[in-house]
């Protein structure tokens, strides 16, 4: 068998996918190994044997047997939602937030600034796209890596909602800005749906009250984006002339928030499992 820590595991959302990749991530075998099963005849996909070492297969929705025995299924990826709380970096520790992240940005303290490894202890999940230092909400922790690409890549248009505080109060010019997108560096971004919410939304206080004027009203905004400039809703909304106060991210395409507290993360249901499975079998049909 080959060791869990160094083979990829087997991914609940990406539907069909290389055949020997999915031998190699259920351990039967280095690749060398699979392609000689494959060329032997020994696998077979729905009752029927593959020769073809470019065949690809589903995991979790294809009969995979190897010399007539179901495929093992237990190295499965894992995934979790977690509400990440304000002040919080988006990595495990700050080594890997400053790799991932270009200088500037956030205010490095000489002090430890908070990581993800003081709210989940689950070894080998990583965060599948950004969420700031200064920003909350949700984020979807995974093994597995054909999500991280996809979630984390501005090419494959995943819609993010998020509930943002602004200053002042928004106008009708304002909010057809944003819809229509505005300029942030030298760059139109995409069309974005705004809502502007009659009350402010039932959200946790924040442990570090943000600063505004007593003399100048907020206003709260429901915002869907399909593209993930760095700080795209900050910018987005001081281009428009009114600055982001309070940024929480509340939903991930068909994953949504829901009553996890700052703090708290969990599994995802079967059913968020299929619903990222279906999404993303649509966006392969475009």
């Amino acid at each position: 068998m080959v060791d869990e820590a160094t083979r990829d595991c087997l991914s609940r959302v990406a539907g069909p996918q290389p055949l020997l990749r999915v031998l190699a991530a259920a351990g039967v075998g280095p690749a060398a190994r699979c392609e000689g099963m494959v060329r032997g005849g020994r696998v077979a996909v729905n009752g029927q044997v593959m020769h073809n070492l470019q065949a690809h297969a589903d995991p979790f929705r294809d009969q995979i047997t190897l010399d007539g025995r179901p495929l093992s299924l237990h190295n499965t990826c894992r995934y979790l939602l977690l509400n990440k709380p304000y002040g919080v970096l988006c990595a495990f520790t700050e080594a890997e937030h400053e790799q991932q992240h270009e200088p500037g940005g956030e205010q490095a303290t000489a002090a430890r600034r908070p990581t993800l490894a003081d709210y989940v202890n689950v070894p080998g999940v990583y965060a599948a796209g950004r969420l700031d230092f200064d920003s909350e909400g949700l984020l979807l922790l995974t093994s597995d890596g054909w999500l991280i690409h996809r979630l984390g890549h501005p090419r494959y248009h995943q819609p993010k909602t998020y509930l943002v505080q602004v200053e002042g109060l928004l106008g009708g010019e304002a909010l057809q800005a944003l819809r229509r997108g505005v300029v942030v560096k030298g760059r139109q971004t995409a069309p974005a749906q705004v809502e502007l919410l009659p009350a402010e939304p039932d959200l946790p206080s924040r442990p570090v009250p943000i600063r505004f004027r007593k003399t100048v009203p907020t206003a709260w905004l429901r915002l869907t984006l399909t593209e993930g400039q760095k700080r795209q809703v900050r910018h987005m909304t001081a281009a428009v002339g009114h600055p982001t106060l309070r940024l929480v991210r509340v939903g991930i395409g068909p994953l949504e928030l829901g009553e996890l507290r700052p703090g708290e993360w969990r599994d995802l249901t079967p059913g968020e499992l299929e619903a990222l499975y279906q999404m993303y079998r649509r966006a392969t049909r475009r």
